[in-house]
């Protein structure tokens, strides 16, 4: 249980970086548009693209969307083709980072791509998804 918690408390960590770009950026790419439906309109939702070397440590890109009847929308623009996940999470109270409670659980809901939800963190292959040239919309579940 204890490594279930620490793995969380690690990913959702990573999150207080991922409000800006690690100022890489292609000429050339597709459009990732990412929708996530949320309970309520408080704080915003949070959001991390990752490829493998990088998952669940500093997103290679990120952002964070205001939430408007409901739903909160984020659009990576250029993305390179290849293999990448998303992890998001809903900052209700506007810290840039999850909220566990005294033993360890989230309190803020949380999503991956492909809405895998499992016990204990999140694995790239379960997550993982290709990006083309073609323009990707998703629709993650928290």
């Amino acid at each position: 249980m204890k490594t279930l918690i620490l793995s969380i408390a690690f990913l959702i960590s990573s999150f207080s970086m991922i409000a800006q770009s690690n100022g890489e950026s292609t000429s050339e790419g597709t459009t990732i548009t990412i929708t996530v439906p949320v309970q309520s309109n408080e704080g915003n939702v949070v959001v991390g693209l990752y490829q493998e070397a990088n998952f669940m440590k500093n997103p290679s890109v990120g952002s964070e969307s205001d939430i408007v009847d409901g739903k909160a929308t984020v659009t990576f623009d250029n993305v390179a083709p290849g293999t990448y996940a998303v992890i998001l999470f809903h900052d209700k109270n506007l810290n840039k980072q999850m909220d566990f409670d005294p033993s360890g659980m989230p309190l803020e809901m949380y999503g991956v791509s492909n809405n895998v939800m499992s016990m204990g963190p999140p694995q790239w292959n379960d997550t993982k998804f290709e990006v083309t040239e073609t323009p990707i919309n998703m629709e993650i579940r928290m």
